[in-house]
């Protein structure tokens, strides 16, 4: 195992940070001693890590494959910020940038250099590349290169030729989400099946997550949502351009300084948001999924997602981009069948193969079991990725307030029944009428004759529609994916296990809290973690006297915010009121380069505000 001495005085000298955490220590150990390593990391991990600082000790230069401009510019201009000669390849690069960065990593003056697959690939480039001195290669976001992940790109199947033409390097592949399907797919595509891999705990502790059905009127719960955090900094996800778009105007109009960012607006005119959305602290993003991986923002303090992912993996892949500085962050997922309708359409409509299609289908019908089920919101993504014996978090919704459930088997098999009799081809609104003996034109009256025609009368419509849409997520019911869509039995097995008493169906009751009731509980726990991280007084004013500085330093160099320092470490500054450069080189996340550049000014602040 590698003396891990130089690692952790470059750590503390280059980043500012005293030691490792999680597993970053055994991934850096095994690369320094030249060996491949698969590493699945949680989000806010500190992934990044567990390469750049081999990439600095280990001699020549560091290759990072990553998937987006977005991703590279961020780390770039990051490591630059902290000393390290790091440097990126990508279209927006001019050709005489180009041919200095070239020149740079064939002379060993890198110590990274970010490219993407596209661009690794690109005529000559993999042959340039032998005649420089390579000290590792890192696959960045590898969960991309599995069919089975939730955001498959088919550039980076051909990344397992890695391990032909650089069989002397050692090749990393780091994820933060990735089933145990998806880590055997990696291994196998980047030819890593003999690396060890090292896999950590998917908990995220700091997160505060909730699930709720959509209501009536969903865009006034997003309002809401969004009006109770005024002056955090949230992203919300939508499905669609056009609800991205509606959602985004509609903040604007309550004054709140909401963005919008989709696929289908000029490239210049997104770049120019996502700059924004770092470089403000209380900017609101409403995107749809094209938005997020490139984006390392610490002090996300809240995620919606206003339409379902499509998996557990992306969920938690996007909710985790809250919260990355380790301080309290929430999210807030709102679904309904018509999603899940949605995901399972998507699916479908893709060109990935049958059995490509299936897992992706499950996938969604695990995530919607999951929103809609009963058991801790933590726990339950801990143990979809495999994790034994996760305990309850006891800070979600379900933890803090337990939703009710009942013995829903026997209003299942009147609700399978009446799909049946009216003969799979209406939709839930006629099924409904149907259980509750309504009838309204002619189809209605065709039907009334059938012996599920009014069994569920002594039953409210609610109630028969929860069941529905719970049969749906269970995947018991399917509804088509046309414009009007038609129930139809899902899985045929489960319905007869449901018939004979085989198969219990347990639901949710519907809910007794009022919304007011659950506003007051998040109040009292933001008042709590408020009082354990908040400032008053002087030493608020400090605080804002600090981000102040930094916003402008960070406006004249061109780089967000927490490129120059995170939020934690400039609350460290106000706690420890460092007097001098000594005192002030141990507050955690101030590396040598950074204490030389920002040193005096930030001394300068302090004394002025104490």
């Amino acid at each position: 195992m590698a003396d891990l001495t130089a690692a952790r005085e470059t750590l503390q000298r280059v980043f500012g940070h005293s030691d490792f955490r999680g597993l970053q220590s055994d991934v850096i150990s095994e690369v320094l001693d030249g060996r491949d390593v698969m590493a699945v990391l949680p989000t806010g991990g500190g992934k990044s890590f567990c390469y750049q600082i081999p990439a600095i000790l280990r001699p020549g230069v560091g290759l990072v494959v990553s998937p987006l401009i977005a991703l590279m510019q961020d780390q770039v201009a990051a490591l630059r910020t902290a000393g390290v000669a790091a440097a990126r390849l990508d279209s927006t690069i001019q050709s005489d940038a180009r041919r200095d960065t070239l020149d740079a990593a064939r002379e060993g003056q890198l110590d990274l250099l970010y490219v993407s697959p596209e661009g690794l690939f690109a005529h000559g480039f993999l042959d340039f590349l032998e005649q420089c001195p390579i000290a590792l290669i890192a696959i960045d976001e590898a969960h991309c290169v599995s069919q089975w992940g939730h955001d498959f790109r088919p550039d980076y199947r051909a990344l397992g030729q890695l391990a032909e033409r650089f069989a002397r390097v050692p090749r990393m592949a780091v994820t933060a989400t990735a089933d145990l399907k998806t880590q055997a797919d990696i291994r196998t595509q980047l030819r890593l099946e003999h690396a060890r891999a090292f896999i950590d705990s998917f908990d995220r502790p700091n997160l505060i997550l909730n699930a709720e059905r959509k209501g009536a009127k969903n865009q006034d719960r997003i309002f809401d949502l969004v009006r109770a955090r005024r002056g955090k900094s949230g992203i919300i996800y939508a499905a669609t351009r056009d609800n991205v778009e509606k959602t985004a105007a509609n903040l604007q109009a309550l004054n709140i300084p909401a963005l919008a960012y989709h696929a289908g607006l000029d490239a210049n005119l997104r770049a120019d948001r996502q700059h924004k959305f770092q470089e403000e602290d209380d900017v609101v993003m409403v995107a749809t999924i094209a938005f997020g991986m490139g984006v390392d923002k610490p002090n996300v303090r809240y995620v919606i997602h206003a339409d379902s992912p499509k998996s557990i993996e992306a969920y938690w892949q996007e909710v985790g981009r809250g919260g990355r500085d380790g301080e309290t962050a929430e999210g807030f997922c709102i679904y309904s069948a018509s999603d899940l309708r949605r995901s399972i359409m998507f699916a479908n409509q893709s060109n990935a193969t049958e059995q490509v299609k299936a897992v992706q289908i499950k996938k969604a019908r695990q995530l919607f079991a999951y929103l809609d089920g009963l058991i801790c919101r933590r726990a339950g993504v801990r143990r979809y990725f495999g994790e034994e014996n996760a305990e309850p978090c006891g800070v979600c919704d379900i933890c803090t307030d337990p939703p009710t459930s009942i013995d829903a088997t026997e209003l299942a098999s009147k609700a399978i029944s009446a799909v049946m009799r009216l003969d799979q081809r209406v939709g839930r609104g006629r099924v409904v009428n149907h259980l509750l003996g309504r009838t309204g034109d002619g189809l209605d009256e065709q039907y009334a004759s059938r012996s599920t025609f009014g069994i569920g009368a002594d039953q409210g419509e609610p109630v028969w529609r929860n069941v529905i849409e719970h049969l749906l997520f269970e995947g018991v019911l399917s509804e088509g994916d046309d414009q009007r869509p038609t129930l139809a039995i899902g899985d045929e097995d489960a319905v007869r296990a449901i018939f004979r008493k085989e198969r219990s169906v347990r639901m949710r009751e519907a809910a007794k809290p009022t919304r007011r009731s659950k506003e007051e509980r998040r109040g009292a726990r933001e008042a709590k973690g408020a009082a354990k991280a908040g400032f008053d007084g002087a030493d608020a004013k400090l605080f804002e006297a600090l981000k102040s500085w930094r916003r402008e330093t960070a406006h004249a160099n061109a780089v967000p915010p927490y490129v120059i320092f995170h939020d934690a470490t400039l609350a460290d500054m106000v706690r420890a009121k460092p007097a001098d450069l000594i005192a002030l080189a141990r507050i955690s996340g101030i590396g040598e380069a950074k204490l030389k550049k920002y040193g005096a000014e930030v001394l300068a602040v302090l004394i002025a505000g104490i």
